[in-house]
């Protein structure tokens, strides 16, 4: 099971590193990794391998958000099941 976790925001410093270290402390496995910065705008996608994940994938959402909420980001995880729903044709 995977799952996709967006960033979109001002850069900073370490957003990188304080996203993949929530993945990080709930057992979420960072595959790949895109990231960009457009003047002083950050975007990031990231693939994550949730099958060893140990607290219920919402839960985890609800950890981005925080995040996100924190350092005034928006962060989204999203189920891959999900995704492919909504960008099948």
């Amino acid at each position: 099971m995977r799952a996709i976790v967006t960033v979109i925001g001002k850069d900073d410093i370490g957003i990188l590193a304080k996203v993949s270290s929530v993945c990080s402390e709930y057992k979420a496995n960072v595959i790949e990794v895109t990231q960009s910065v457009l003047q002083d705008m950050f975007a990031m996608i990231m693939l994550v391998d949730i099958s060893k994940l140990n607290i219920p994938f919402a839960e985890l959402s609800d950890k981005m958000s925080e995040l996100g909420k924190e350092l005034g980001l928006s962060i989204t995880a999203m189920h891959e099941d999900v995704f492919n729903c909504m960008h099948h044709i």
